[in-house]
């Protein structure tokens, strides 16, 4: 491995963990990163890392791929730094360097999705499927990640970014070509201005205005017409989490009963990695149903994509030990659930800081 990499590897993997801090002037920081300053360097990893994961997040639609691209970010930046000139901000360059990393990842993959954008609804008793030819959307946690902080001209951009990590936003733009997608989360996520998107893209503004166009058409045809707007709300509400209470004592009860009243009459829920989903309160009251127990689950509140969530614990039969089971998202409009989106990938948990397991007594 190269001695440079060597030395990148050393600066950026013990921040990994680390907060975000205040960006302030990053010039000073840059002129020394440039002479081989490591802890000038490992301060503009601070400041910028949050938000550059949440960016590869939005373009590849996977928490733990995000992961790894945000360190090829910069690993790429600490052995191009010599040659930074300094013709746009050390932010545009690093988006530029990220954006770029993220297209190559995802040059020749299929777009991920969710189990409603796979095949029909499943109906309830059918064996679950897990097919491995499809690349299924993760959800987010909310404890990793900070709105991108606005510059001056860009006054909303923190804003709209709490909106668009949402499940429904991000499962609309893996439709869109990748460079489409790169465009329309710099101009209408970010707040981006024409020209500076244009840098980033390497591109004209003239192509970085016709993607932008062709990307709101696509976006139009596949959200849904009430999340054409993304208002900007503090995420979840007071409602919301009053719901998610109720919910949450209605599945550890065992009372499908108080489930069905906080569930719309169209309600869908999916639960990648099985392609499985159903639609309307009575099939998904009917899948439910096979499972429901009381006592069977420990549920504990978490957040992802801003949108309310639960983390569930399986009881294990044998054992008082409750395993990690899912992280669900949960859509609530109207006073009702809508969605319900249950991530079966235990692997996930330590990423949301929590325990792989919990003891009957312990809960």
């Amino acid at each position: 491995m190269p001695a440079a990499e060597i030395s990148a590897r050393a600066v950026v993997a013990p921040l990994w963990q680390g907060g975000l801090v205040s960006r302030g002037q990053d010039g000073e920081l840059v002129t020394a990163a440039r002479v081989g300053d490591e802890a000038a360097f490992a301060e503009l990893v601070k400041r910028y890392r949050e938000e550059l994961r949440v960016h590869c997040y939005r373009m590849l639609g996977s928490f733990e791929e995000s992961e790894d691209l945000v360190q090829e970010t910069f690993l790429r930046a600490w052995k191009k730094l010599a040659g930074f000139e300094g013709r746009s901000s050390f932010r545009t360059w690093l988006y530029r360097i990220a954006t770029n990393a993220c297209l190559d990842a995802l040059d020749g993959q299929a777009r991920r999705m969710l189990p409603q954008h796979a095949a029909g609804p499943s109906q309830p008793g059918a064996p679950l499927r897990a097919p491995t030819d499809i690349a299924w959307l993760q959800p987010y946690p909310d404890t990793q990640w900070e709105p991108a902080a606005p510059s001056d001209d860009e006054p909303d951009a923190a804003v709209v970014s709490r909106e668009t990590i949402e499940l429904a936003f991000l499962a609309a733009i893996q439709h869109l070509p990748p460079r489409q997608r790169a465009t329309l989360i710099l101009r209408d996520v970010l707040g981006w201005p024409a020209d500076q998107t244009a840098v980033v893209l390497e591109t004209s503004v003239a192509s970085a205005n016709s993607a932008l166009q062709r990307a709101r058409a696509t976006l139009r045809s596949v959200l849904p017409s009430r999340r054409q707007q993304w208002a900007p709300t503090m995420r979840p509400t007071t409602e919301e989490k009053e719901i998610l209470r109720r919910y949450m004592k209605a599945i550890t009860s065992g009372d499908l009963h108080a489930v069905a009243a906080l569930l719309a009459e169209d309600v869908r829920t999916g639960m990648p990695p099985f392609a499985n989903w159903y639609s309307g309160r009575d099939a998904v009251l009917a899948a439910l149903a096979a499972g429901f127990d009381t006592d069977r689950f420990h549920l504990v509140p978490v957040g992802a994509n801003r949108q309310p969530a639960l983390a569930s614990y399986l009881r294990d039969p044998d054992t008082l030990v409750y395993n990690a089971f899912a992280i669900g998202l949960f859509t609530i409009e109207q006073g009702v659930i809508t969605e319900i989106t249950s991530f079966h990938l235990p692997s996930l948990f330590a990423s949301f800081a929590l325990p792989d397991r919990v003891l009957a007594h312990d809960r």
